[in-house]
């Protein structure tokens, strides 16, 4: 089994790829990273893997993209903009970091004739819905993101089920709750942690704290990937992947001064009830489909998750 990984360097791929390589012997992956975001030392424990290849380069140059993804049997196309609120001071980052990439990598499998991608979506993509306790189903489909980013993500999604119709290729779509863990580099925690190391008796929280959302950490999310590339057999199919309950940012807050041991930290906020404009206050994703028929499960509720992450990042796990 060959695969072709894009952005290759960054949270999500690197963690998959370190998974394949511990559990797999007959494979080969070719991942290609421009380092926007990813690092190479997050693939440190397999870069001399004769199975792996990575090519420093941008996806955006479709003859290149097309050359080096010949003779892959699978595509996992993570390349793009990981933080939503970069749109705020570029808004068309999610553009040409999400729905380019994203043509260009289904013209290159067209062209070498490639027949199963996955794609990593977004809970972007719902939107805002009025009742903030509804849970969000796969079958709902919401018009109007609140981002550019959940544009770009529900775009993306089009686009693929486009070409899955036109061209017989096979995809796996997964819309996911925040997902955290080990190489993170974005994110609440992520955040809180950077801001208490330069100033450990103070942190200013966006909003008002009480933003609740789910947070699914991404060993997990790897486990959902495995089981829904076996055992997927439709032509395109979308998932949500999340556990469920939720936890506010506040609660995210405790758990950071927690594990970094600190004490009578001063918290101030900038008010509001969401951290910029176009974030969601409340998102609760249904999982059942997941469940039902992928028969996954996850291991971490969201308060695990996010103080097994947080332990990861200081280096404690």
């Amino acid at each position: 089994m060959k695969y072709f990984i894009s952005g290759i360097c960054g949270f999500v791929a690197s963690n998959f790829v370190n998974k394949l390589l511990s559990t797999n012997d007959d494979i080969k992956i070719v991942g290609v990273d421009n380092l926007s975001v990813g690092k190479v030392e997050f693939l440190e424990n397999v870069l001399s893997d004769p199975r792996l290849k990575i090519i420093i380069a941008d996806i955006k140059d479709l003859t290149f993209l097309t050359r080096h993804m010949n003779g892959a049997d699978i595509v996992i196309h993570t390349a793009s903009n990981a933080d939503i609120s970069k749109a705020v001071t570029q808004p068309d980052i999610d553009f040409w970091e999400g729905n380019y990439l994203t043509l260009n990598i289904l013209e290159s499998m067209r062209i070498n004739n490639i027949k199963k991608i996955f794609f990593p979506s977004g809970s972007g993509c719902y939107g805002e819905p009025e009742d903030k306790n509804q849970l969000l189903k796969e079958n709902v489909y919401y018009s109007h993101p609140s981002s550019p980013y959940g544009a770009s993500k529900l775009s993306s999604e089009a686009l693929i089920t486009s070409y899955c119709n036109m061209f017989n290729i096979e995809a796996l779509i997964f819309r996911c709750a925040n997902i955290v863990g080990k190489s993170q580099t974005h994110g609440v925690g992520f955040s809180f942690i950077n801001k208490l190391k330069q100033n450990n008796g103070y942190l200013k929280i966006l909003g008002d704290g009480l933003q609740q959302k789910g947070y699914i950490h991404i060993n997990d999310v790897i486990n959902a990937i495995l089981l829904g590339l076996a055992r997927n057999k439709n032509s395109y199919n979308i998932y949500n992947v999340a556990n469920d309950d939720q936890i506010t940012v506040n609660g995210i807050a405790d758990i950071v001064i927690r594990e970094m041991g600190l004490k009578n930290v001063k918290i101030s906020y900038t008010g509001g009830d969401r951290g910029w404009r176009g974030d969601i206050p409340v998102v609760k994703l249904d999982n059942t489909k997941i469940k039902t028929e992928l028969g996954w499960d996850y291991q971490y509720n969201s308060e695990e998750a996010i103080t097994k992450s947080v332990k990861e990042m200081l280096g404690k796990e």
